[in-house]
């Protein structure tokens, strides 16, 4: 990586177009994508440090945009836009405004008061994760660049949103690459747990220590449309997390039973109680996914209704092999306990993993347990989760609707 490092500041020389006052980095190939590698770069301004906004100059000197910059990060640049206008505060809070009025429309009229308001480059915002949760906002920080400006990021949500509180969240391994640390006591003013509505549903939410922000709202949409196939069936919900399929299936689908199942303890805490608080009628179990569903298979147990909802398996294509092979393994036993003309939800939230990737998957795991698979329909995030064209990656919820027969 040092030699890389070298090789890219190996030119100081400014681009001949450059008249501003901030670095500049020059590419050695550039996309239309936000992600710019760091083999991709050709020359650095030496003055450029990390988490600063760049001019961005093509091979031939051309301007090609503004971005994040990092020389230690495998990305590079962030790209932010592709033309002259300047990255400063009048920037952010446009950019934040067009985010957060689109999601005043979407939800207009909605009981629910939980919804993702920023969701980084599929708003144009890389590295910046942003959610409502009632009179809370949750930041979820994937880049140094974002973590120097939260101060100015949270003012602007703030004017934009009335919302005065806020909890900030990293993952440790994207804290330890990018070169910065959330504070250990970032939140701790806020209450253990938020209650926070969804389409009439009440879920108890921690936006201190839960996965990611705490609560999936990207399934919004997926899990008021799963009721619809659960009335008098016997549902599973599979790393259910804190239960939220299974409370629509028990309340809004009219299902006979549901069980959810996850491995991590707190979790099944939370759907316990998310359970009560609708008054859900639910069985949860502390358990691997895999063996719960073997130890199923062997049991004789079958259902009408089986999600699949589990975490990443795939973080990046190092990973895509072993990964993918989880992905057949769980659909497959899935599928062995399914019985005939059972409904099948299956996602994956791995943004490296494409569609047509996971459905061969899906594929490759009816064929596996030799059964029929009517897939009816493929779905994806709520519409808060926008994709942005130039960043498929953006669309990293993958949903498919099956039947088994």
């Amino acid at each position: 990586m040092a030699r890389e490092r070298r090789d890219m500041q190996g030119s100081s020389d400014s681009p001949p177009a450059h008249a501003g006052a901030g670095p500049w980095v020059r590419l050695r190939s550039g996309t239309a994508h936000p992600f710019i590698y760091r083999r991709m770069i050709a020359s650095v301004d030496p003055a450029a440090k990390p988490g600063d906004v760049v001019t961005v100059y093509g091979k031939g000197g051309e301007l090609f945009g503004h971005g994040f910059w990092h020389d230690r990060s495998q990305i590079a640049l962030r790209m932010l836009n592709w033309d002259a206008t300047p990255i400063d505060d009048a920037f952010f809070r446009g950019r934040l405004e067009q985010a957060v009025r689109w999601r005043e429309r979407l939800l207009a009229g909605q009981d629910t008061n939980v919804c993702r308001l920023v969701h980084a480059e599929g708003d144009g915002l890389s590295g910046l994760i942003a959610e409502r949760y009632d009179d809370v906002i949750v930041i979820e920080v994937f880049a140094l660049a974002i973590f120097r400006r939260l101060e100015m990021l949270q003012r602007l949500l703030t004017e934009l949103t009335g919302i005065t509180r806020f909890a900030v969240r990293a993952d440790e391994r994207i804290e330890r690459l990018e070169g910065f640390r959330i504070p250990l006591h970032a939140g701790d003013e806020l209450p253990p747990t938020l209650t926070v509505r969804e389409n009439g549903l009440r879920f108890r939410v921690d936006v201190r220590t839960g996965h990611k922000t705490g609560f999936f709202c990207d399934q919004r949409e997926n899990r008021r449309r799963l009721a619809g196939f659960c009335a008098g069936a016997e549902v599973l919900d599979v790393c259910c997390y804190t239960g939220g399929f299974g409370v629509y299936a028990a309340t809004h689908g009219h299902a006979a039973t549901v069980s959810g199942v996850d491995l991590d303890e707190d979790a099944v805490a939370m759907a316990t109680k998310n359970a009560h608080l609708n008054d859900a009628r639910i069985q949860h179990v502390h358990a691997d996914a895999f063996s719960y569903l073997r130890q199923m298979q062997t049991n004789g147990r079958g259902y009408d209704v089986i999600v699949l909802d589990p975490p990443k398996f795939v973080a990046n294509r190092e990973e895509f092999h072993d990964g993918s092979h989880k992905y057949v393994d769980l659909n497959a036993l899935a599928m062995s306990v399914l019985r005939p003309g059972g409904v099948l939800l299956t996602c994956s939230c791995s943004g490296t993993v494409g569609r047509d990737d996971f459905i061969g998957m899906v594929k490759a795991a009816a064929n596996r347990v030799r059964r029929s698979l009517q897939i009816v329909d493929q779905t994806g995030a709520a519409p808060d989760h926008p994709i942005m064209a130039n960043c498929p990656e953006s669309g990293y919820l993958k949903a498919v609707w099956a039947r088994v027969g």
